[in-house]
């Protein structure tokens, strides 16, 4: 099979799909791989290294679309790769079309098949595919926080990690998941005073035996969330429903009434959002202020840590990349349940019912 890996068009997104050794692997079992020129380049690879891993190298992103039967990304395509959406294409990428209709009808209008990491679920109810990069961006929230919270950048003034005599910032993170444990292992790690919510008991009794007590769980509903939220300087909203519209678990009249230089980062932005005044940002401008507190909802948070993060996704990927260039489209979503799980477009038929239900459109089941 043709696969193509393009350079990511996105604001500031330095990932790739696939590392020079992914590459390899794919060539060894006799797949044609091509990369656009300096595909590479923000995750420090070079299109030497690719083209020592088997790639053919190509000029430019219209030739790469053009060619491939098999699009490896990073993110969903942008509005200039429109143009390039062919009906002889699976795209495998992060899709998160519950929060974009306009790429959702770009890819049924194109009769692409769209299957997206994110949704890829393991028998073991895990998302193997979205793991690493919410466990990169998890760990990148408190980071940002406590830069946000200087003063000069138009936080409280405060030193996250506090220092002798003097508290740290509170931390609030809503969500238990891959994102919000790891949010909570580095802010803590800080000496932030911390409190983790989520809806599931199991989870915050998972909570509870990894940290003993450092920090602190408390059982998510409204009147919790809007407790803590009012005494928060950071709050990391870290939701997450599978392929779905993240709920809106922090209104405006909660950060209305929250103290002023406070800081609020959307992980799950990519999915709409968590927070009702989450509107996406980029790393170029990635916070603006709503009643005095700071939000920070850049939608690719990961592309800041490109080396890391590319080697992360391709350790995730590259196992289901594999079948579906071995076995093609059709044959692969019928042999493998966590792919059909993830595809959200069959032959430009929309299939993914969370996503119609988001942009009130048409769907079908996949299984039809």
């Amino acid at each position: 099979m043709r696969i193509g890996i393009p350079r990511e068009t996105k604001n500031h997104e330095y990932r790739v799909a696939l590392t020079p050794a992914g590459v390899r692997e794919l060539h060894l079992r006799g797949h044609e791989v091509l990369v656009e020129t300096n595909a590479g380049a923000g995750s420090s690879f070079t299109d030497d290294e690719y083209v020592t891993g088997g790639a053919r190298i190509v000029p430019d992103a219209a030739e790469v679309w053009g060619e491939a039967e098999l699009m490896l990304k990073v993110k969903e395509p942008t509005s200039e790769e429109y143009q390039h959406l062919h009906s002889d294409l699976t795209l495998f990428t992060y899709l998160h079309l519950a929060a974009s209709r306009e790429t959702t009808t770009a890819l049924t209008d194109a009769g692409v098949n769209a299957v997206a990491y994110e949704m890829v679920q393991s028998a073991d109810g895990r998302l193997p595919l979205l793991a690493p990069m919410s466990e990169v961006a998890g760990a990148l929230a408190p980071q940002i926080a406590s830069h946000t919270l200087i003063k000069s950048h138009g936080g409280r003034g405060i030193l996250f990690g506090g220092v002798t005599g003097v508290h740290g910032a509170e931390v609030v993170i809503i969500g238990a998941g891959v994102s919000g444990m790891r949010a909570a292992q580095i802010a803590a790690g800080m000496q932030a005073r911390v409190v983790l919510l989520d809806n599931s008991i199991d989870a915050l009794h998972a909570a509870d035996r990894f940290f003993r007590g450092a920090v602190q769980t408390v059982y998510s509903t409204t009147d919790a969330v809007e407790r803590a939220v009012a005494t928060a300087d950071v709050v990391i909203g870290a939701v997450l429903v599978p392929g779905a519209k993240a709920p809106r678990v922090v209104t405006n009249e909660m950060v209305a009434a929250m103290k002023p230089g406070s800081v609020l980062i959307d992980i799950a932005v990519d999915q709409g959002g968590c927070f009702e005044d989450t509107r996406p940002t980029s790393h170029d401008e990635p916070t603006y202020v709503v009643h005095d507190s700071v939000f920070y909802a850049v939608s690719n948070i990961p592309g800041a840590v490109p080396v890391t993060s590319t080697a992360a996704l391709t350790n995730a990927t590259l196992p289901y990349a594999v079948l579906l260039a071995e076995r093609g489209f059709d044959a692969a979503v019928s042999t493998s349940s966590a792919l059909a799980g993830a595809v959200n477009i069959a032959h430009g038929q929309l299939v993914a019912q969370a996503v119609a239900e988001a942009h009130d459109l048409e769907w079908r089941p996949l299984a039809d």
